[in-house]
């Protein structure tokens, strides 16, 4: 498993277009080594290799969902109109990946 370190906070945080303090780097960096730490400590239980994972807490899983039905749909200058910034008939976003 590759170690996590601070430099590889800031390139993930660099990675993801955003700005990263030492002292946020430093706190991220903290939480990492506790949650590998706890998964470590999880892995020495004896016999955990042989339990089924667990997708879903419960054994019923109730979905309490509308059905997905089709209705009017808005006219391309109504779904423009709150739009910051267009490029003709779509919406004009930054760059978001390198």
């Amino acid at each position: 498993m590759k170690k996590i370190n601070s430099d590889i906070i800031e390139e993930c945080a660099r990675n993801m277009m955003f700005e990263i303090t030492q002292e946020e780097r430093e706190n991220t960096l903290r939480e990492f080594e506790s949650v590998l730490m706890q998964m470590e400590l999880l892995g020495k239980i004896e016999g955990v290799d042989s339990v089924e994972p667990m997708t879903f807490p419960l054994d019923e899983i109730h979905t309490y969902l509308r059905e997905d039905v089709a209705g009017p749909c808005l006219d391309v200058k109504e779904a423009l109109s709150n739009a910051p910034s267009k490029l003709g008939n779509q919406i004009k976003l930054p760059k978001v990946v390198q």
